[in-house]
């Protein structure tokens, strides 16, 4: 019987190789592909005058920018090429700025997109413009890659901050350091070629709003999740609305619902705790420190669940870092990532770049490597799912959004464990969704603190825009409603 995933030779950097054929195919497709694939029926941009004007310094030689941009769902990427394609090329000629086409930006991403989504993709993304990057490795090319674009490019440069989706709409995961490292790297390159440049850093918040709540929609898949994860007893809800009263205020059905999401959440924590103490011999001490503490202040049941969830994901993360034999290093994200890229040193070999060459006997045990590798990986991707799950997300504003958004997470978790992908995830209906352009941040503003010490430079300018983008998703979340 073959293994379920084989060894592979090293992963080839994929080059930008920007085609203008590629992105005008691309670009006529994607108003269709965006409406009736993935549900998004308008597009709303803040501050547009701020990008355009932009646009024209960019164009003119006068600075380098790179547009750093939430992440919360896998369709920002859309939301992005709508904004910078067709919204931000109408407000240019409004405002009578040349227009030197096409008005578009080199962008980063995840090395491990095309693995998933297809060597299409990874075609696709270069002939874009994009360069890819491995987070969890000191990935020279990939830099080296970024850092010419940057200070080269011919277009500005766009990345996500966060690194990855976080899946919530009103939470900002922990910005990384690259962002900020790659702005100094940036004015270094220019001050060494004598150019002038002044580099920007623009924060860009986005938000997603469902055109009509899907509570109906919601509810249905609450209860398929309810089913598949075994939460069926005499008293539990079968998901109908007879379940709550009828008449019953908006109110009444957001708390029956939250009963039931919060139970759901439960039942799950239960039963992984006990997975990985049974199996894995994990003990989940953190869960319960705070309550054997004689002077520790009484838990409510959110904080409880949000306590438990913390020992439960280092949990998780311990049974693959003990098998890749890693010491559990930084935050839960940085973990996550030292994992992938140690399992995909196993399956993505550097000493097998002729693996046609290898025995059988040689090419099975490379094989059970990998595949040893990737199911352990499996615990990591549990992880990435709730990285930023806070136990108490919904309870403090029962939005449909905050609703739908962790019973989407629940679903995720719930498809890995059955060993099927996440993706596609399931469409609850159509959304609009509002971008904010924030005002820029000027790299060049700090590269005098960056001269007298690198590392504390990059930690403040990363600082600020954490902050920024921040402040820029609570002003959404007041003006959204």
């Amino acid at each position: 019987m073959p293994y379920s995933i084989q060894a592979q030779p090293p992963l080839e950097f994929i080059p930008s190789k920007f085609d203008p054929l590629v992105l005008g195919t691309v670009r006529s497709l994607l108003p269709t592909w965006r409406r009736w694939q993935i549900g998004i029926t308008d597009i709303e941009v803040s501050n547009l005058k701020t990008l355009a004007t932009l646009y024209e310094q960019f164009q003119d030689g006068k600075i380098r920018f790179l547009i750093a941009f939430r992440h919360p769902s896998t369709n920002d990427p859309y939301s992005m090429a709508d904004m910078l394609w067709r919204q931000v090329p109408q407000v240019m000629r409004q405002q009578k700025i040349p227009v030197k086409a096409p008005i578009h930006a080199h962008f980063i991403y995840d090395r491990g997109i095309p693995l998933w989504a297809g060597e299409l993709v990874g075609w696709i993304y270069s002939r874009l413009g994009g360069t890819p990057i491995r987070r969890g490795k000191v990935d020279l090319m990939g830099l080296r890659s970024v850092r010419e674009l940057f200070a080269n490019g011919q277009f500005p440069m766009a990345a996500a901050p966060e690194g990855a989706t976080n899946g919530h709409n009103e939470i900002v995961s922990p910005i990384e350091p690259g962002i900020a490292q790659f702005g100094f790297w940036c004015i270094e390159d220019l001050h060494k070629a004598g150019r002038t440049e002044k580099v920007l850093i623009v924060p860009v918040g986005i938000q997603y709003r469902y055109v009509e709540p899907p509570w109906n929609l919601v509810e249905q898949l609450l209860s398929k999740l309810e089913l598949e994860s075994g939460l069926v007893s005499a008293d539990a809800v079968s998901g109908s609305e007879g379940d709550y009263p009828k008449g019953g205020t908006a109110s009444h059905r957001q708390t029956f619902l939250y009963r039931r999401l919060y139970r759901l959440g439960e039942h799950l924590l239960a039963l992984m705790e006990q997975f990985y103490k049974k199996f894995y011999g994990q003990s989940l001490s953190m869960a319960t420190a705070a309550a054997d503490s004689p002077d520790a202040t009484p838990l409510s049941p959110n904080e409880q669940l949000a306590q438990r969830l913390q020992a439960l994901l280092n949990a998780a993360l311990s049974v693959a870092e003990q098998f890749f034999n890693l010491p559990p290093k930084g935050n839960l994200s940085d973990r996550c990532r030292r994992l992938e890229q140690a399992g995909w040193d196993r399956i993505y070999r550097e000493d097998l770049k002729q693996i046609e060459a290898l025995s059988p006997v040689e090419r099975g045990l490379a094989d059970r490597v990998a595949e040893e590798a990737d199911l352990r990986l499996w615990h990591m991707r549990l992880v990435e799912t709730f990285v930023s799950v806070t136990g108490h997300y919904v309870a403090e504003k029962q939005t449909i959004e905050r609703f739908a958004e962790t019973t989407l997470l629940l679903w995720d978790m719930v498809t890995r464990i059955k060993g099927k992908s996440p993706f596609p995830r399931p469409k609850l209906g159509q959304q609009r969704v509002k971008m904010t352009i924030g005002e820029p941040i000027s790299v060049s503003d700090h590269w005098e603190a960056y001269q007298s010490s690198r590392r504390q430079a990059v930690a403040n300018l990363t600082k600020e825009l954490q902050i920024v983008m921040e402040e820029a998703i609570a002003d959404q979340s007041r003006t959204l409603g």
